[in-house]
Parts: C-alpha cells; structure tokens; sequence
C-alpha cells in the first residue's frame, strides 16, 4: 500500500487528488496538507511514502518545504507546477532539490483531473518505489560547483576597466516557439578541435530522476572536455530551456538548449528542446532537429539520437542515466554494432533502475558506474 500526503492550498484540488487515490487500491491518502509548513510537519510525523506537493503554498511555499522535507525526512515527493517561465524554474528547481518528478498544470491548474489521472498515477507508483534511491541521493555532498569567472588580466600600476559578459534574460513566447530553419549559411562554424579525439561526441539519455543526475554529471565535466555532449532529457515544452540555464549556472562546462543546426563545439553541452527530437548530421558536427512520430510517447526520445550518431562509430561515447522504461537500448545497441562505447548508470545511485537496466541487460555496457563517477568514465572514455 502506498501511503500519500497532499500538499495544496486548494482546498478543491485537495479533494479531486484525495478522491482519485482512494479509487485505487494500491494507495491510502494519509494526510492532506493546506501550506508548506503544514506539509513538512505532516511528513515529521505520518512518514509517507510519497508526497504530492504543489509550488505555490501561503505560509512556506512548495520549494521551501521540499528542502525542509529532504532536510530531515528525505521522502519521494511530485511537484504539481504551471506552465509559465516563472512556473518551469521553479520546477527545474525543485528537481534539483530532490523532487522525483512534477505534473503540468494545464492552464494554471488542473481543473480536469481525468485528462491527466493516468500521468499522475504512473508518476506516483514509480516515485513511491523510489524511496531508497531519494533517501541516498539526499547524503551529504559537497555542495555543486559555481562557474568560475574568467581570469582577470594581471593587476597593472594603473586601473582598467573591465567588460564581462553578462547573460542575457529569457522572456519566452506563449507557446512553444514553431522550428525554425536557419540558412547554413547564417550558422556559426565551428573548426575541428584537431588530433584523433577532434571527432569524439558524447550522447547522453535519461528520464524519471535525470535532472538532478544530471547536475552531478554535467557539473563534474571539465571545461576543456575536448569534445560536445548531446543529452535527451524527457521533458515538455517548456522546462528544457530552464534546465539548460540551470546546469550552465552550476557548471565548467557550457551548457544550452540545443537550436537546429548548431555547430557542436568542444566543450559545450546541448540538451535537446521538448517536444523535438534531436539528431547529429552524418559528419557528427552539426545538430538537426524535427518534429518527426514521437517514439511512443516521447519526443525527443533517446533512441533517435543514439542511431543517429551510430555511424560514426568508435568516435561515440554513449551514456543513459536514471529513467523508466528502456528508451536508449534500441539506439546503444546500434552504436555498439559499430563500436561506440557504452556507459550505464548503476542500480545503487538510479532513481529509477529503468533505461539503464534495459541497456545492462541486454550486455551492452562496457561500464557500469554509480552515478558520481560517471563524469570521470567520461572524460576517460573521450581520451582515448
């Protein structure tokens, strides 16, 4: 029996979640939450298996109460958060604060349960059963790494003045933007990093628990990595590009949302933008995108980026993450036929032990490591 708490300040919302959990018989609703203060107190003393959290709550809000939460009870928990840019990075937020997944509020809210019951059941069987993962990603670390500024030139008998580059803000259009197809021509070109490892790329897929994988990856990545990394995250429209920000603030490394024909350069990390696929161009220094059939339910999907950087063979160094399901595995196992290398995350660090298994399982991987030595298997790996 899963045993849930729902944190909400609605108290209607409250009520339709209450209601669809009691419809099932795998799940008993244990408390009902109305701020974030109340939530942490509840979770102190009732010890759910999961928390259903909203981000927006009167008297603690729903971020501060997931760090309360991981702080002293560590508990799988789901956000419930909008649409909206403010909405994206408080999700992109909470992921990395250990939440375990989020649900979309269409709208603003979710005035139509049924639409999206199965998504919330799914995500909330596959959470609850992430107990053990949540409570030993949440051991004391140290804390992430912050992008070191650039050194300044030499201190001089005089004073000079200094031009850093500032980041531009992100105002986002009100829906996601149609793509864009740039003339080859108006493409930056990005010149090969010369020496055998000029033509290495590094592709990478996760889902269910990958942001916050992700941070401890993409984050132990030098600066210098000769070579891109291409990564698939399962997301919507939306919350890429927050992700994307979020990992270049934490980061050597650059990171952005990938564009259509972005030149791969060493050094740069490019996540593929929600609801598009994203592929590399036969020669393996540009980045195509398309809105081709989801796989299944997914778009982008790991398994269309991974074919398409087969071909070019040992040069690929392939990695899959936390994540359910087994999207990754079709695609390694042609990169393995032409002699790329595989990299699987382990079961003892996975939230979920889904991609990964599915990529283990069928002898495919020439590692398998826990999650904190993944980034070394990979500057490893594109050395030689």
């Amino acid at each position: 029996m899963i045993r849930v708490l729902i944190a909400d300040d609605s108290a209607f919302m409250r009520m339709v979640l209450s209601d669809m959990f009691k419809k099932q018989p795998d799940f008993e609703v244990v408390g009902l939450a109305m701020n974030g203060k109340d939530a942490v107190e509840q979770v102190k003393k009732l010890k759910p298996d999961l928390v259903t959290m909203d981000v927006n709550m009167p008297v603690m809000d729903g971020l501060q109460a997931l760090e309360a939460i991981m702080a002293a009870c560590p508990t799988p928990v789901i956000m419930f958060s909008s649409l909206t840019q403010d909405g994206a990075k408080a999700t992109i937020k909470a992921l990395s604060l250990g939440a375990v997944d989020f649900i979309s509020k269409v709208g603003g809210s979710i005035s139509k349960v049924d639409t999206v019951e199965d998504e919330i059941l799914s995500k909330a069987r596959i959470a609850a059963n992430s107990g053990h993962a949540v409570r030993r990603s949440i051991a004391p670390s140290p804390p992430l790494p912050v992008k070191p500024k650039e050194p300044e030139a030499p201190a001089a008998p005089t004073m000079r003045r200094i031009s850093l580059p500032t980041r531009k803000g992100y105002t986002p259009p009100p829906s996601p933007p149609p793509l864009t197809l740039r003339p080859k021509s108006a493409v930056h070109s990005a010149a090969p990093s010369g020496g055998g490892s000029g033509r290495k790329l590094v592709v990478l897929g996760c889902s269910t628990g990958g942001p916050k994988a992700l941070q401890t990856v993409v984050a132990g990545l030098p600066k210098n990595l000769p070579c891109g990394v291409l990564i698939v995250q399962h997301m919507p429209p939306g919350f890429t590009k927050s992700l994307a920000e979020r990992l270049n603030e934490i980061s050597q490394i650059s990171v952005k949302e990938a564009e259509n024909h972005d030149m791969i350069e060493a050094g740069h990390v490019y996540i593929a933008p929600g609801n598009y696929h994203m592929t590399v161009s036969g020669s393996g220094r540009e980045i195509l995108l398309n809105q081709d059939p989801p796989i299944g339910t997914l778009r982008p999907a790991a398994d269309v980026l991974f074919k398409s950087a087969a071909p070019l063979g040992r040069d690929i160094v392939s990695v899959i993450l936390t994540g359910m399901g087994s999207d990754g595995a079709i695609g390694m196992t042609e990169i393995k036929k032409t002699g790329g290398y595989v990299i699987a995350e382990s079961e003892e660090t996975a939230i979920v032990y889904g991609m990964p298994k599915a990529v283990v399982d069928l002898g495919l991987a020439d590692e398998i490591k826990p999650l904190q030595q993944i980034a070394g298997a990979i500057v490893n790996a594109v050395s030689h």
